[in-house]
């Protein structure tokens, strides 16, 4: 699909979102429209969250699931009342010019690199620096998303943070979600970057398998922000401060921590006390 379809379609769904909040408010059914990563989405998180939230409170909860970018510019045109979103960066930002008010990183896991099984480029055990500048310089099939999503965020950090310039020819860039990334990695057994939540949930579909390589820079936070309701009067103020305040409540902690795909937890909540190492996302 090219960039324009994408967008078109994308466009086609929020002017949905938009209308059918229209009407529900007309009905007096409460509605919140939430923009988040295609990560938490294809984790299938949401679908442990959202019940208990619209049981809660009474409400319906309209899911557009697009990268971060696309996310914050839902966000930004005042089309969606919540964005779920993980690049710290693109975040302050979004809140430093007034699009968004209360900004609550609420769970975190990790990036991985992800391969053959055989790593014919022989990445792992390399610093990240290394194992680059290796990718760069061998001309190794590399994946990415391309789409200005936060994993693609963070890619682009992690080449420019290495002094590497990901310009060789078998660079590919797919401008597409993670989970048809990592299906196109798999095709063309090569490697890619993604974080661990989508890499589990599509993992027994691949024959692609975790690349060790430290670095702190690996860390995946995610955070809810509620879009600054002056943009329109569309925007619900009042429940998007309430979904920002359910997902800091022990038991929605609770719930985050103990999610699991193939029994691995995926995700480790900003908001419990307790830390234990058993539970951390690992390689």
């Amino acid at each position: 699909m090219n960039t324009s379809i994408r967008n078109l379609l994308l466009l086609l769904i929020a002017t949905a979102m938009w209308c059918t909040g229209c009407r529900d408010s007309a009905a007096g059914i409460d509605r919140l429209r939430v923009a988040t990563t295609t990560s938490t989405r294809d984790s299938g998180l949401l679908d442990e969250l959202i019940p208990g939230f619209e049981r809660q409170f009474n409400c319906e909860v309209d899911i557009i699931a697009v990268g971060t970018g696309a996310a914050l510019a839902y966000g930004e045109r005042g089309e969606v009342d919540v964005v779920i979103v993980h690049a710290p960066k693109s975040e302050e930002d979004f809140v430093r010019n007034a699009h968004g008010i209360e900004h609550v990183p609420f769970m975190q896991n990790e990036f991985i690199f992800v391969g053959p099984k055989d790593d014919p480029a022989e990445l792992s055990n390399l610093d990240l620096h290394d194992a680059l500048n290796q990718i760069q310089k061998e001309n190794i099939a590399f994946v990415s998303r391309g789409d200005d999503s936060g994993t693609h965020k963070r890619e682009l950090q992690l080449w420019s943070e290495s002094a590497v310039t990901p310009d060789h020819e078998n660079y590919i860039e797919t401008g597409q979600g993670m989970g048809n990334t990592l299906v196109i990695a798999n095709q063309l057994q090569g490697y890619t970057f993604t974080d661990i939540s989508t890499y589990l949930k599509f993992k027994q579909k691949l024959d692609l398998h975790p690349i060790k390589i430290d670095s702190q820079l690996l860390i995946n936070r995610y955070s809810l922000i509620t879009v600054n309701p002056e943009k329109t009067s569309k925007i619900n103020g009042k429940l998007a401060s309430a979904l920002a305040e359910y997902l800091q409540q022990p038991e929605t902690a609770e719930i985050i921590q103990n999610y699991q795909i193939s029994g691995r937890r995926l995700f480790k909540p900003v908001f419990l006390d307790r830390a234990d190492p058993a539970d951390e996302t690992d390689h």
